[in-house]
């Protein structure tokens, strides 16, 4: 069993998912007179996947406090009192109410992705049923409750939360499922609409950067994959790699349009081609290959997504 620091803020080390443009798109200038407006159906599209991105995003943490609580507990028989690492107890979780009613409302908002919107539906509900369990045995674990009466009442709690948390993750992992073919449509989509107004702008670049970015990202290594598939983790390296040529093309003609995020970019790159040579060594077992710079990788891929929401967020 793999004991967590205490001061482990898991939530800082898991890759955020980046949403799309469509925010974006509407919040920049008035296009000039002979440019094409905007798809109106692609940036419906963007504002549902923005939606549900941003609330996977904020119920990560209770993904993350249940992997704090399992690391101590023991599953199948639940908390004695006794354990060596009770005081780890539960994270709090995030308030998500205002992300949940615009995924909400996102269910019911066209374009229709039937698939997609009844995993969504299921998810919203399975956290709300693991949410107020969690925040229980939150409490009870942090004010050491568990002294006062054997532990009765973390076992009552932990009947309740195993079922809870394998449904609210097996939902998830549906969604996300989903989520990862849609993104993968309107990020193609989104980059032919920006260079059909624009030609490959500053924003095109800096979002086909991210978007093979979040590639690599997909593959990286976790609790419950850490065996990386080398010849595709190669093959986006190779992608992210050929994007960023392309912003150095740009930098040939606009030297300012990719500063905010040039610098960062290469460096990740680097990063990345180290840890795929320590990978190598031990046949792709992330849990041979140490964890410092995966834990860099994840944190400055985070690092990023701020940048590169930033300069979108700037215009043109």
């Amino acid at each position: 069993m793999t004991m967590p620091c205490p001061t482990d803020r898991p939530d800082r080390r898991r890759a955020l998912l980046l949403g799309l443009g469509a925010v974006i798109l509407g919040a920049a200038p008035a296009l000039a007179q002979d440019r094409a407006a905007p798809d109106a159906a692609l940036q419906a599209a963007i504002v549902k996947s923005n939606a549900y991105t941003a609330l996977l995003n904020r119920t990560l943490r209770a993904v993350d406090s249940w992997n704090r609580y399992r690391s101590w507990v023991d599953l199948r028989r639940g908390p004695t009192g006794r354990e060596r690492y009770i005081t780890y107890g539960l994270y709090s979780l995030y308030d998500v109410r205002s992300e949940i009613e615009k995924a909400e409302q996102a269910v019911v908002q066209e374009p229709a992705m039937p698939d997609l919107d009844d995993a969504m539906r299921r998810y919203i509900q399975s956290y709300a049923t693991l949410a107020p369990l969690i925040a229980r045995a939150n409490v009870y674990y942090e004010r050491k409750d568990y002294q006062d009466d054997g532990a009765a009442l973390g076992r009552e709690l932990h009947r309740e939360m195993v079922p809870a948390a394998e449904a609210f993750l097996k939902d998830r992992a549906e969604v996300e499922q989903h989520m990862r073919a849609m993104r993968a449509d309107l990020d193609g989509r989104e980059l032919a609409d920006i260079e059909r107004r624009e030609g490959r702008s500053a924003r095109w670049n800096v979002r086909n950067v991210m978007i093979a970015a979040r590639a690599v990202m997909d593959l990286m290594p976790s609790d419950e994959r850490p065996v990386v598939d080398l010849a595709a983790f190669d093959a986006a390296i190779g992608r992210y790699s050929a994007a960023l040529r392309d912003l150095d093309k740009l930098k040939e003609t606009d030297p300012s349009g990719a500063s905010v995020i040039d610098s960062q970019a290469g460096s990740w790159l680097g990063s990345l081609r180290e840890y795929r040579q320590k990978l190598g060594r031990v046949r792709g077992d992330a849990r041979r290959a140490g964890g410092h710079e995966r834990m860099w990788i994840v944190n400055n891929y985070n690092m990023m997504v701020s940048m590169a929401q930033t300069r979108l967020r700037i215009g043109r």
